[in-house]
């Protein structure tokens, strides 16, 4: 070791290299800054190292030292001859003892200044977002030395390590007692993650900074480059410890085990014969093999959940980790396996998975993808996955709603070991089934000796052995009754067979355990009533808070054993320390919880008598209801998930009961329990579970109508939110009853310009402009947009959300200037009150982008989907919904500009991703698009939204509608015609006869019946869908005036060209007047212009027609565009017809090249227009007497009309006869 030594006079001089007699010195840790910066060993002897920027660092060090008494130190850039490979090499294998050896650290921060005085502080900010704790030399530099001081750039104390200990932590996340330079307590595995979320210059060095942390050496070869680094690396540890790569490699991911929240008993009775069995199917193999699951299968309270704790404990170091998931329920199973997302190393999961504040649904459904992919890596292979009380079958017939497939949630890779237990042996068949079964004689009286101290064997205690028949739940809590009562085998024999006969006549009035129970403390047995209204599992006191508070201050006579209980957490503890007495109930480790036993749990439910059930009944609305959060709280998404569970049950108990409206009064409860109805409506809106929230949101209703009257505020409250979720059902027409009755009631109760009031306009005007009723809602809008500016400003949140609705309104008007307007409004509002990368702002900017595409504007259109994208990849990562449907606005968009391999990319991507998130049949995944296979993708989004929302949907008619689109291109006419009725009928029926979305499918019946050659129903059709749209939107509206280009186009067909032409051209002038010339709709009215002037013979006018439309498409889209190289077509034909075959060829052969370029080798050849083409083009070489080049093109049509409309297709049927013609010459 070469130090340097600093005299009196602050000269340095290097001594000789030391072995022995190492004298006490300083050691400075910093950051590098550029080499040319740094002095380097050579500068220092040859004198020219003062001049550098980095000799500010070895005066500091010198001179700090010198103050410590200290009259050597040692600095990595100048100490080490690095032209020496030898010498290099023993420095960097010595360096964490040579840190670990020095009697003072320095830390110089060469980027956080200290404090001035009279500034507030500041440091402390900058030391956490400081380079030097992104390093990976300065791990070691951190944890090895006994003494480490902290300065700034200015040289001025910040602090001991000691001191900022917790700062420190904060920032690194590396445990205390390894800042504290205690190693020995941390697995090699887990050290080497320390340094995961740190960098080095030279990527060798990520390897090689680890050397001293794992108490290793290895030979430094820069150049080698990182990966084989690390893998000398790993070899020398794998050597060391005499185990293989592999698992060096597994090791990485170990996790630390931790049973948190599962209820476990600390006396296990052995069971030998099924834990050797799980041991055979579950434990890892040496080598990597295939997936291991393993069913645990028998009856409730068997105790499949102990024996699998059992195992897990045995066997939690064969394992890299072990993870215990609720099954319950899908939501439960989700939640668990998002929170494995906290327990995984530093830096294996994507940052914004591990920052991610599962808030939401997407939130947790993107954790949970995450945590899968990690669990797929493929040198992650030794994990166990325990899926816990997998009760429900999702492919029985009788499965309650909630219903799920396990399965969706195994990992994709085909590696690690899977436990399901279930009560049920249909799902066996998952895995290797083992059977659960009654424990033995011997085992039994284990059970019961661990339970009850005085057991001692009689024929009486035989005979309790024989009716319990080896069931662990009910010998434990025997046992436990028997200790705590202190009652004889004979009088428990009674007891049980009383209890027996209860559970056998329900009507029967004595209740052995319940009346136990009271004696002791009727509060305790109160509570445990309570529960069973409630789920079995993860009841916590705090869950009780709410409902206290509010009853504290409620006038209402309430169960005084309810406020007692709840009143602290002590007394709460002092009731449930009885029931864990009786072995009624677990704790939940780590958790702060309780869990009763399913078979209790019913026990309790069933034995209420009526008033019991009435009193428990509101209890429990008022508990649930009053606790649910709202969406602005932290961690909202987390509680409800936690609360769902009880809401389900609660339902449950609320269906199979009597009635409750005689009990309200009897048992003087009162209308503090509406409140919880109305908050269980609320949390089942949030959760999307409609059906449930419509029963809660009624019955709170019902009771406030008549507990408070129609008009009182809480009512209407309830009406407002029937509104919103009769919008989110598709029933527009009882959305707005309800909407109207809220707005008539808040005017009356609060006045027209109160916020309340304004929110339920706002509700009115999205309901409007669903309904298609747009003049309703922009008048809805303007009055809730002065109200908010009057209440709150022009620049507040709200007002700036009722600019953006406006702003949609216009965009659906057609009135695009306007709507731009509102747009960049809302944009600029929220820029400056959320900032710009906010994701309401990015809401508003994708919305600009949907305009911008409208307008024919795509260059503008895709910079801002960019913009867009790129804000919600940053907030929300890439995998979350809104990011993917900006992905599927690129692809429309990519489709529009005839950019379809880019479009089908952005579409998988979305689809994917979608799948991902939330599943094959959610509605959202099914409205995504894909070029190919379109009729089974429509089939498969009907068949979803059929599911998900019924066959009347109006989300459901979309797609019915879309499936008619995709049948009239196919040919298959007739079911087009069925899938447009359908849909008419279906939107007449939810919308009524003049609703916007109506009159598009009456255009799109009218294009059917014109391909049908049914001119007279289509020439009505685009007359009725016409007067509706001028109407509805005016004359000048880009509906309306693609209704009279399809007038235009029947008329052609009827050979109704003067008729044809006057629609073309009124359609033109508008759509000049509307969008410009170059607008993209205009251009197709150019075509449809010269495709008629072509038919009246006028070919001069068609060629300036097709010109003018090229020109303007290859500058909107690009020559390669579809409808670029459609026009192009039509010029090909033209030219044809005026016999200039040279001109037509040209044409006909650019057209096959783009179709080529902007479709894959498959796509094109099922494209129809490139079908078409290829049509045309052999009929030019026909008649240009080149057969075989016709036959080739012939040949292409012929099969892709073949694939596409089959071979009774006229144009088929036309080009086998062109083919056989050809061929027989």
């Amino acid at each position: 070791m070469r130090l340097l030594h600093r005299n009196s006079h602050g000269d340095l001089t290097f001594t000789d290299d030391l072995h022995d007699g190492i004298p006490a010195y300083a050691i400075l840790s910093h950051t590098w800054g550029k080499d040319e910066e740094e002095v380097t060993f050579r500068d220092m002897k040859d004198g020219s190292g003062r001049g550098k920027k980095g000799y500010k660092k070895i005066k500091f060090c010198g001179e700090q030292a010198a103050r410590d008494g200290l009259q050597y130190f040692w600095v990595d850039t100048c100490c080490i001859d690095k032209t020496n490979n030898v010498e290099l090499t023993s420095a960097i294998n010595s360096m964490y003892r040579w840190y670990h050896g020095a009697a003072r650290c320095y830390v110089y921060l060469a980027d956080v200044h200290a404090d001035q005085p009279g500034e507030s502080s500041t440091w402390e900010e900058a030391f956490r977002k400081s380079r030097w704790f992104t390093r990976g030399w300065t791990l070691q530099e951190l944890i090895a030395p006994r003494s480490v001081e902290f300065f700034s750039v200015e040289g001025d104390w910040l602090g001991y390590k000691t001191s900022l200990e917790p700062l420190i932590h904060n920032v690194t996340k590396i445990p205390v007692q390894a800042l504290r330079g205690s190693l020995s307590e941390f697995s090699v595995e887990e050290r080497i993650t320390w340094v995961d979320m740190r960098i080095t210059k030279h990527g060798e060095d990520m390897a090689y900074c680890l050397l001293g942390i794992v108490n290793v050496s290895l030979a430094v070869i820069y150049g080698e480059g990182k990966a084989k680094a690390i893998a000398r690396l790993k070899r020398e540890l794998a050597l060391q410890s005499h185990i293989s790569v592999n698992e060096v490699e597994a090791r990485q991911y170990r996790v630390p085990f931790s049973l948190k929240g599962v209820p476990v008993i600390n006396k296990f009775v052995n069971r030998k014969e099924e834990l050797t069995a799980l041991r055979e199917h579950l434990l890892p193999a040496r080598e990597q093999g295939r997936r291991k699951v393993t069913v645990l299968h028998g009856l409730g309270g068997i105790g499949k959940t102990q024996l699998s704790v059992e195992f897990c404990r045995r066997h939690a170091d064969t394992f890299t980790a072990v993870f215990w998931l609720d099954g319950r329920s899908e939501d439960t199973l989700k939640q668990s396996l998002a929170a494995i997302a906290a327990r995984l190393p530093m830096g294996q999961l994507p940052e914004a998975s591990v920052n991610r504040k599962l808030t939401s649904e997407e939130d947790v459904d993107a954790t949970v993808n995450d945590v899968l992919i990690w669990l797929s890596i493929p040198a992650n292979s030794s994990w166990l996955l325990v899926f816990d009380n997998v009760d429900i079958d999702i492919n029985d017939p009788k499965a309650p709603p909630g219903a799920y497939d396990v399965q969706r949630f195994y990992p994709d890779a085909d590696h690690g070991s899977i436990l399901v237990t279930t009560r049920l042996s249909s799902l066996a068949q998952l895995g290797a089934p083992i059977k659960v079964a009654n424990v033995n004689r011997k085992q039994a009286l284990a059970i019961f000796r661990n339970g009850y101290k005085y057991f001692r064997e009689s024929p009486e205690s035989d005979q309790l052995l024989e009716k319990l028949d080896g069931l662990p739940l009910a010998l434990a809590q025997a046992a436990a009754y028997m200790s705590e009562t202190q009652c004889s085998f004979t009088e428990y024999i009674e007891l049980y067979d009383i209890e027996w006969n209860t559970w056998m006549n329900t009507n029967g009035d004595q209740k052995p355990v319940q009346a136990a129970i009271c004696e002791r403390d009727k509060d305790a047995a109160n509570l445990l009533l309570l529960w069973s209204w409630l789920d079995y599992q993860d009841l916590w006191f705090e869950l009780f808070a709410p409902a206290h508070l509010r009853l504290t201050s409620a006038d209402e006579v309430v169960a005084e054993w309810f406020m007692l209980v709840t009143n602290s957490k002590p007394k709460f503890m002092e009731k449930t320390r009885l029931l864990l007495r009786y072995s009624l109930i677990d704790r939940v480790k780590n958790s702060g919880g309780y869990i009763i036993h399913p078979v209790m749990h019913e026990w309790a439910w069933q034995i209420q008598d009526k008033y019991q059930r009435g009193q428990n009944c509101q209890l429990a609305a008022m508990v649930l209801g009053l606790a649910v959060p709202l969406e602005s709280e932290k961690g909202f998404w987390v509680l409800q998930l936690r609360l769902l569970l009880h809401a389900n049950r609660y339902l449950k108990c609320l269906e199979i009961s009597d009635g409750i409206s005689d009990r309200r009064s009897r048992i003087g409860v009162g209308t503090t329990a509406l409140d919880g109805f109305h908050g269980l409506g609320n949390l089942y809106c949030m959760q999307g579970k409609l059906a449930e929230a419509e029963k809660m949101y009624q019955r709170a209703l019902e009771g406030k109508e008549k507990a408070w009257g129609p008009d009182h505020t809480s009512t209407l409250s309830t009406v407002n939110n029937l509104g919103n979720l009769y919008k989110n059902q598709g029933k527009l027409a009882e959305a707005e009853k309800m909407y109207q009755r809220a707005l008539e009631g808040k005017e009356k109760a609060w006045g027209p310009d109160h916020t309340s009031t304004l929110h339920t306009v706002n509700n009115l005007g999205l309901l409007y402009a669903d309904q298609g009723k747009l003049a309703e809602a922009e008048k809805i809008y303007q009055r809730a947009l002065e109200g908010y500016e009057k209440a709150w400003g022009p620049d507040h949140t709200s007002t700036l959300s009722t600019v953006n609705n406006l702003g949609n309104l216009y965009a659906d008007q057609g009135k695009l200037a306007e709507a731009e307007k509102m747009y960049q409004r809302a944009l600029e509002g929220k820029e400056k009150a959320w900032g710009p990368d906010h994701t309401s702002t990015l809401d508003t900017v994708n919305n600009l982008g949907n305009l911008y595409a409208d307008q024919g504007k795509l260059v503008e259109a895709e910079k801002i989907y960019q913009r867009a994208l790129e804000g919600y990849e940053k907030a929300w990562g890439p995998d979350h919904t809104s990011t993917l449907s900006t992905v599927n606005n690129l692809g429309n968009l990519y489709k529009n500009q005839g950019k379809l391999a880019e479009a089908e990319k952005m579409y998988q991507r979305a689809l994917e991703g979608k799948e991902k998130a939330w599943g094959p049949d959610h509605t959202s995944t099914l409205s995504t698009g894909k070029l190919a296979e379109a009729e089974k993708m429509y089939q498969r989004a009907l068949e979803g939204y059929e599911k998900a929302w019924g066959p009347d949907h109006t989300s459901t008619l979309d797609t019915v509608n879309n499936l008619g689109l995709l049948y009239a291109d196919q040919g298959k006419l007739a079911e087009a015609e069925k899938m447009y009725q359908r849909a008419l009928e279906g939107k007449e029926k939810a919308w009524g006869p003049n609703h916007t979305s109506i009159l598009d499918t009456v255009n799109n019946l009218g294009n059917l019946y014109a391909d049908q050659g049914k001119l007279a129903e289509a020439e009505k059709m685009f007359q009725r869908a016409l007067e509706g749209k001028e109407k509805a939107w005016g004359p000048d509206h880009a509906s309306t005036l693609n209704t009279v280009n399809n007038l235009g186009n029947l008329y052609k067909d009827q050979g109704k060209l003067a008729e044809a032409e006057k629609m073309y051209q009124r359609a033109l002038e508008r759509k000049e007047k509307v969008w410009a010339p170059d607008h993209t709709s205009t251009l197709d009215t150019v075509n449809n212009l010269g495709l008629l002037y072509a038919d009246q013979g006028k070919l001069a006018e068609a060629e300036k027609m097709y010109q003018r439309a090229l020109e303007g498409y290859d500058k909107a889209w690009g020559p390669d565009h579809i409808s670029t190289l459609d026009t192009v077509n039509n010029l090909g034909n033209l030219y044809a017809d005026q016999g200039k075959l040279a001109e037509a060829e040209k044409m006909y052969q650019r057209v096959l090249e783009g179709y080529e370029k902007a479709l894959s080798p498959d796509g094109v050849k099922t494209f129809v227009p490139a079908l078409n083409n290829a049509y045309s083009y052999g009929m030019l070489f026909e008649r240009q007497g080149r057969s075989s080049d016709a036959i080739t093109m012939y040949i292409r049509a012929l099969r892709g009309y073949g694939i596409v409309f089959g071979t009774e297709y006229y144009w088929y049927q036309a080009a086998y006869k062109r083919i056989h013609n050809l061929e027989s010459l």
